[in-house]
């Protein structure tokens, strides 16, 4: 009876998968689509939870308000893709290339990014909380409004990135490079800048309650404002210049 039960469920996905390669739906919920391309693909509140699609192609397709949730998609072509209000929570996007890519109000909720290529990728007001981004290229990507509470973005090159008022809190930035970073008013509380190299940023008015910037350089950063209740500076070059035991 259970094979038999298995058999079906094997089949119908089969089926689903035929269908939606011909292009005759756009339900296919756990597929195997392996290295399949649909670029330019109309796919607009699709159901693709838990696809497969490693090494595929999406390039410039429409996904607004697709179900991508926990999606395997690893180094996926999606460069300029529309991605708005997608859930892609869960989600493996390793290695996946996102270059101008239309994110904006989507749902990445501890999804995989990490060695990611996001070059001006819209990001605006996403849900990145938890997200992985260790080794992503952010270059130019557009934050404004995005929820990064406990995203791992250890070591990312952020320079001159423009993060104001975003939510960082508990955001791992270990070893992070934010020079000239615009964190003005960034709710940076508990977050882990241990390392970190904020030379020159701006942090007038950046809530950093219970942080760790231990061995930080913040030489010529402002911290006009901040609150800095909890903060540990330890062995950190200040904005003085002088370094905080």
């Amino acid at each position: 009876m259970i094979r038999l039960v298995l058999l079906a469920v094997l089949l119908a996905t089969a089926a689903d998968r035929d269908a939606f390669i011909a292009g005759q739906t756009h339900d296919c919920a756990g597929c195997d689509l392996t290295g399949q391309k649909f670029n330019r693909a109309k796919l607009n509140g699709a159901n693709l939870a838990g696809v497969v699609l490693t090494d595929g192609e999406l390039y410039r397709s429409s996904l607004q308000h697709a179900d991508l949730s926990g999606a395997h998609l690893q180094r996926v072509d999606l460069n300029r893709a529309d991605l708005k209000w997608a859930n892609l929570d869960g989600a493996d996007l390793s290695g996946a290339l996102l270059f101008e890519t239309d994110l904006s109000a989507a749902s990445l909720v501890n999804a995989n990014l990490e060695g990611a290529r996001l070059g001006k990728a819209k990001l605006g007001r996403a849900n990145l909380t938890g997200v992985r981004l260790t080794g992503a290229d952010l270059t130019d990507a557009r934050l404004a409004g995005a929820n990064l509470a406990g995203a791992d973005l250890r070591g990312l090159v952020l320079n001159t990135a423009a993060l104001r008022d975003l939510d960082l809190h508990g955001a791992l930035l270990a070893e992070a490079d934010l020079v000239d970073a615009d964190l003005r008013g960034a709710n940076l509380r508990e977050a882990d800048l241990r390392g970190a190299n904020l030379f020159g940023a701006n942090l007038a008015g950046a809530d950093l309650t219970g942080a760790h910037a231990e061995g930080a350089n913040l030489s010529t950063a402002s911290l006009t404002d901040a609150r800095l209740d909890g903060a540990v500076f330890a062995g950190a070059i200040m904005p003085d210049g002088h370094r905080a035991k």
